[in-house]
């Protein structure tokens, strides 16, 4: 009895969070956060790391795999702007694209996005990539290692997501790209999130629309 009662919250726990999620608000026009409030609210779903506002910034250090995810639903095509800046020698800025908007690490390990990953200058400075789910091995789709983030300096991201395309532009300069044969889409590919393992690094004026507006 006691392991049926155990699958009944598991279930009624799931099904409570796809409920809630079937809510959250499409994206269909130019959705702006430039952060200027005092609290990161109910917009955002943090998984449990001690994301707040500062300075008007979304800012995060020691998060380890546990994203705060935006409650809004992405369009199939998007263009998404954002501003990051590390304050870390170890850079690791990371962004999740067209992930579940629930999924973390569980305590403080390595974990399968449900999405895309950007990263740059993860693993010590040492790479930037675009993963899709898995940010190791076979889940790594395009990468390079000759630009290095440098801390205090901000940076802005330009991210298209067009059919299987996902195109990221630095500063306005091309950075990395890769095209998906099997595009992730539909339920549980919907939500960004913002991320972080230790590096202590914020996140400002995030901006999304529908690609082609």
């Amino acid at each position: 009895m006691g392991g049926l009662v155990r699958l009944g919250i598991v279930l009624l726990g799931t099904w409570g969070s796809l409920a809630c999620r079937a809510k959250d608000p499409p994206i269909n026009e130019p959705f702006l956060d430039n952060f200027q409030r005092a609290e990161l609210g109910p917009t955002w779903n943090n998984t449990g790391a001690d994301y707040r506002i500062s300075d008007g910034r979304l800012t995060v250090k020691n998060a380890y795999n546990h994203p705060a995810w935006l409650r809004r639903k992405l369009p199939a095509n998007a263009v998404i702007d954002v501003d990051v800046v590390s304050r870390s020698a170890a850079g690791d800025l990371k962004v999740e694209l067209y992930g579940d908007g629930e999924s973390s690490a569980v305590d403080r390990g390595a974990y399968d996005s449900t999405g895309y990953v950007m990263i740059f200058g993860g693993w010590h400075n040492s790479l930037s990539v675009i993963c899709r789910n898995n940010e190791h091995d076979q889940g790594r789709k395009a990468q390079r290692s000759d630009i290095h983030v440098q801390p205090g300096r901000t940076y802005h991201w330009t991210i298209v997501r067009q059919g299987g395309l996902l195109d990221w532009k630095l500063d306005g300069q091309p950075f990395l790209s890769w095209t998906d044969p099997e595009p992730l889409r539909g339920p549980g590919h919907e939500y960004l999130g913002v991320n972080d393992w230790e590096a202590d690094v914020s996140f400002d004026n995030l901006s999304i629309r529908p690609a082609g507006s």
